[in-house]
């Protein structure tokens, strides 16, 4: 695989930053496109000599131009687009929301099509919040293919990311796949409307209090087996514009709150968690996703916490977090 080059975009959010770990450790070159600066989320869970093997390049989405020039100044052929602002900064800003969100999803499709010589496919990230709680079946989980009626601007925008993807199919030809993580959790999940969980765990690893804000049942996906997921995605050989659901733990907060506990004995009792439910559905069907890349990667939901804890501890030993970093 010494001929992939890939251009990550919102390389330094979360999911970004363990897809970029990932793609280091396999020894693929990698381009970091984004606006934002601070690479404290890679430096959380990457050693300095493998960060200095990453390429950064400052770069706005909403800047067809300046993703072009990086897509061409590096020769990149495969594209992961993760730059979005989440639910609570598109609440904030809608028109700022919809430039990142979607006409930046529009321009990373523009950049391929005009360069379907050289990339095969694009790989982005939609959302789980384009469904409504409502879209579930009987059982509780939403079908794959489902029509999603989302109930936040955010979730719309990843809606309409999702049909940019199919017009590029249907009249350029780009290839993609959309995957829709949920509650993304681990290492670098410090902000959005689903940090909760993990602020939680951050909170137990140093000994302090915490409040999830919500509860309920949901499908929780660890951070490095999402970002390992849409790495697979990119390297399948695959033709149309399909969206998947992810694979994750389905767990009621009660059961979060159990495996926080059981990592860090000494949090008992010192995390709680709203009664209220998020407005989205609880489990999804992700069994066509194996059928494209195989049993996708997963790590047991009390493994992936204690790993969490165990890093966030190591982190704040070192100085690399404060005490209180992720409890503002």
């Amino acid at each position: 695989m010494h001929d992939e080059r890939f251009l990550i975009t919102g390389a330094l959010g979360c999911i970004g930053a363990w897809t970029v770990r990932n793609l280091v450790r396999d020894g693929a070159p990698v381009v970091v496109f984004d606006l934002a600066s601070d690479p404290r989320r890679l430096k959380l869970i990457m050693t300095a000599e493998e960060l200095a093997q990453v390429t950064f390049v400052a770069g706005d989405i909403t800047d067809l131009a300046a993703l072009e020039r990086a897509l061409d100044t590096h020769a990149i052929n495969r594209i992961i687009h993760l730059a979005a602002l989440q639910v609570p900064f598109v609440r904030a800003n809608p028109p700022l929301g919809a430039r990142v969100n979607v006409v930046g999803t529009v321009h990373v499709f523009e950049a391929a099509a005009r360069r379907r010589d050289r990339i095969g496919s694009v790989v982005y990230a939609s959302s789980a919040a384009v469904y409504d709680a409502a879209d579930a079946d009987e059982a509780g989980a939403v079908p794959h293919g489902a029509v999603g009626h989302p109930t936040t601007l955010y979730g719309v925008f990843k809606q309409a990311n999702e049909g940019t993807a199919r017009v590029y199919w249907q009249d350029a030809r780009v290839p993609s796949i959309g995957l829709r993580p949920y509650i993304v959790y681990g290492p670098g999940r410090d902000q959005g409307m689903t940090s909760g969980p993990t602020r939680a765990m951050f909170a137990a690893a140093v000994g302090k209090p915490y409040h999830i804000p919500y509860g309920g049942r949901g499908a929780y996906q660890y951070a490095d087996d999402v970002a390992r997921t849409f790495i697979a995605c990119a390297r399948a050989p695959f033709q149309g514009a399909e969206i998947f659901n992810l694979r994750g733990s389905v767990a009621t907060m009660a059961e979060i709150v159990g495996a926080i506990e059981a990592a860090a004995p000494d949090a008992r009792g010192t995390i709680t968690f709203d009664d209220r439910s998020l407005p989205f559905p609880e489990a999804y069907d992700a069994a066509p996703l194996e059928r494209l890349i195989g049993p996708p990667p997963f790590t047991p939901l009390p493994q992936a916490v204690a790993d969490t804890i165990a890093l966030f501890r190591e982190c704040v030993a070192s100085g690399a977090m404060a005490p209180d970093a992720m409890l503002a």
